[in-house]
């Protein structure tokens, strides 16, 4: 099984590991080294981190893809095909982003985990919490 980070958990999986439940710690254990992080997470955090908005990244993105690495996670490309995919979504979230790795991990056949609970609408393998 593969499985595809969304920005935030890979932020917080090397940052702040205390964020994200102990099972879900263990089902990362067990799939590694199958365990992705897109190269759209790197843009994201690359536009978002010098907005110096409270919500915005701790880390820049040359710093995403150092800690990236150091983890163990492997850098996912976005191809055309997934970058096509994404019309193929339903608007049910905006977020180009967040679509462009659900894209990924649809066409890849990857889970997703996020802890954006809004994305459950979507048809592709989910894990999240609460």
């Amino acid at each position: 099984m593969k499985l595809l980070l969304d920005t935030h958990v890979a932020i917080w999986m090397t940052s702040a590991p205390e964020r994200i439940p102990r099972h879900l710690h263990l089902f990362l254990e067990d799939t590694y080294p199958n365990v992705f992080v897109s190269v759209a997470a790197v843009w994201e955090i690359a536009i978002k981190h010098p907005l110096g908005r409270p919500d915005a990244p701790p880390l820049s993105g040359h710093q995403a893809i150092a800690e990236f690495e150091s983890a163990g996670f492997v850098l996912l490309d976005v191809t055309a095909a997934h970058a096509a995919f994404v019309e193929r979504l339903p608007l049910y979230h905006g977020d180009p982003f967040d679509r462009l790795m659900l894209a990924q991990a649809i066409v890849e056949n990857m889970q997703f985990m996020t802890y954006d609970r809004h994305l459950a609408r979507y048809e592709v393998g989910l894990l999240t919490w609460p």
